[in-house]
């Protein structure tokens, strides 16, 4: 927001009028060309001139990054990735010079970095554990240690500046790699100086003396100071990203974001294309000849691709690596054949000489070329059409392809929202999952018990506990939150498989994460054979709960495609199992066109509290 504002002030000092709205529309498209730029120069210092513009222009149209950069995507991550390339550029030229000056810049581009986005703690722990294993394989230099001394000095007092980080640079465990590595940085420099100051002999003595001191001290000092909670633990998705496993059996609100799901192996495919080929073959160039510099991009080429094999949220991090990588690659295939390639015409005795050495060498050269020139045509040609059918398109409102070919639009989800703003009180509060909280927010403007933010873990395991409960405890919930009205997504009837059933199982482990919830058990919602079915043979708390009734409410009545009974959802492709039912505690308010949300409004007490109106 702050980037947005300057932008506006600057542009307006100027005199070029732009509205603030427009501003925010195409400040990701702006700083993913910024990307671009950067990008060319960062691959340029690990290779050459030629890699850093097959990089710049493989970035400038991956699926991967698009995703994040299109207009009208006002995320932290539109910038972030910039900053995070940006402070990567730095860091390479202050680890190559030595300079206190672009070590200073690198502060700054991650001061930057961290007020765009919380993810700027990869960044922290990767730029430490580059030092580590320049430590660990002789590399480390006076150059090493200026940089980094300077970076992480500079760089912690200014992130210290931003209020939601505070003082966690020297209080979290997610910094402690940072912190720990420079404390090596000291005693490694320590030593050095004792080595030249010494004779072999009393080195010897005086270093095992020394590390075994400084080790148990600060072991002891890092123990009581986690034990006495000075030092706070891992959060739950820095622990998620290390133990896979861990958000779904201990906070299965991290696991059910669907960003925070593994990655397929077809999402590397679909965001990357050729980058998947040649991302190996640009790690095989930098192996064969390594720098302190490659050895970085290698370490941020590894670390990534294992975090977004765990969360595909982070396939936004690993695509910039994979441009890079790759552009080294095709740029090394490029040169290797463009040396053997021969566009003079040799006279007759000549070619009788190179025929007899290597008989067919312009052929082959050319027929490489040729082949990965193909290949970066398909993946211009991929990378466009992914971001016109699957990255270009609003979120909120929803387009299919009908059988003539025709495009079809499903705009229900701002016919809900005006609905609600214009037809409920201006106090009105609306019980939702928590994926639509700031949607409700935003276009409706009514107040919602749950949004994205996902801080407060209980309140939405409340809403969950309400979802997967019967009518009766499910209305008790409801008046102890003051709902008024609750709103459903469900796409039994257009084929939406994002809908609150196909999400119901998610609603059920959060409801039953927390005490009042410990009576909600999952397998109560799986038939006898272990299946997730809404047909009549799925389980009767499924059958009977909150969200089933709300979102096949007078579905059995509604004939979805030819040839099948009425009551045919046609995302679990089943015959519900439930039809003939009456609402007791609510009431319909709203259906949209196409089904997709459905609101209901939940029905008062009479006055002597016992039975509902």
């Amino acid at each position: 927001m702050i980037t947005s504002a300057a932008i506006y002030h600057v542009l307006h000092f100027f005199h070029i009028t732009i509205d603030i709205r427009n501003v925010c529309v195409f400040l990701a498209p702006l700083f993913s060309s910024f990307t671009t730029i950067v990008t060319y120069h960062l691959t340029k210092e690990l290779k050459d001139a030629g890699a850093g513009l097959l990089a710049a222009a493989m970035i400038a149209v991956v699926p991967g990054y698009i995703s994040r950069s299109v207009a009208g995507s006002y995320d932290n991550e539109g910038i972030a990735i910039f900053c995070m390339l940006l402070t990567y550029y730095m860091w390479i030229k202050a680890v190559k010079t030595g300079s206190i000056y672009w070590a200073a810049m690198c502060a700054l581009a991650y001061f930057y970095m961290v007020s765009s986005w919380g993810g700027y703690v990869f960044l922290i722990n990767l730029i430490p554990l580059h030092v580590l294993v320049l430590m660990l394989t002789g590399r480390f230099s006076h150059r090493i240690y200026v940089a980094y001394c300077t970076v992480y000095c500079l760089g912690t007092i200014l992130s210290m500046q931003i209020p939601f980080v505070g003082f966690q640079p020297v209080l979290s465990s997610e910094h402690m790699a940072a912190l720990g590595v420079f404390g090596l940085c000291q005693i490694h420099a320590f030593v050095d100086y004792l080595r030249s100051k010494l004779n072999p002999q009393q080195f010897e003595v005086l270093f095992r003396s020394v590390i075994s001191l400084v080790g148990f001290v600060l072991l002891t000092v890092g123990a009581v100071l986690m034990l006495t909670g000075k030092i706070s633990p891992w959060t739950g998705r820095f622990y998620s990203l290390l133990d896979p496993s861990y958000a779904k059996n201990n906070i299965p609100i991290i696991a059910s974001v669907s960003e925070h799901q593994p990655t397929t192996w077809s999402s590397y495919y679909f965001d990357l294309q050729l980058l998947v080929f040649m991302f190996p073959v640009g790690l095989y160039y930098c192996f064969n000849n390594l720098s302190d510099a490659k050895i970085f991009i290698i370490m941020y080429g590894v670390t990534s691709m294992y975090f977004s094999a765990v969360m595909v949220r982070l396939m936004l991090v690993l695509a910039p690596v994979m441009c890079i990588l790759s552009g080294i690659g095709v740029s090394q295939v490029l040169s290797t054949y463009m040396k053997n390639l021969d566009i003079s015409r040799p006279d007759k005795k000549t070619k009788k000489q190179q025929d007899s050495t290597y008989p067919i060498k312009n052929e082959v050269a050319s027929g490489m070329i040729l082949v990965m020139a193909f290949f970066l045509i398909t993946y211009t040609f991929h990378s466009t059409w992914v971001t016109s059918e699957a990255y270009s398109s609003p979120s909120i409102v929803l387009s299919a392809r009908g059988g003539d070919g025709s495009r079809i639009i499903f705009d229900d989800f701002r016919e809900a929202y005006y609905w609600l703003r214009h037809n409920t009180p201006e106090d009105a509060k609306v019980m939702s999952w928590w994926d639509y909280g700031y949607q409700i927010t935003a276009m409706a403007n009514r107040t919602i018990l749950v949004d994205n933010n996902t801080w407060n873990n209980t309140h939405i395991s409340r809403v969950g506990q309400a979802m997967a409960s019967t009518e009766e405890k499910a209305y008790e919930i409801m008046r102890e939150l003051d709902v008024s009205y609750v709103l459903v997504i469900f796409g039994g009837l257009t084929g939406y498989s994002s809908d609150d059933i196909n999400k119901f199982l998610w609603m059920v482990r959060i409801g039953g994460s927390t005490d009042t919830g410990k009576h909600i058990k999952e397998h109560d919602y799986y038939t006898s054979t272990g299946e997730f079915r809404v047909d009549r043979e799925g389980s009767p708390v499924l059958l009977n709960c909150l969200m089933y009734k709300m979102c096949y409410y007078r579905f059995g009545q509604v004939y979805t495609e030819a040839k099948r009974p009425p009551g045919y959802d046609r995302v679990r492709n089943a015959e519900i199992g439930n039809k003939d039912f009456e609402l007791d505690v609510l009431e319909e308010a709203y259906t949209t066109e196409h089904w997709l949300v459905r609101i209901y409004k939940v029905k008062d007490l009479d006055n002597r509290g016992l039975s509902r109106t």
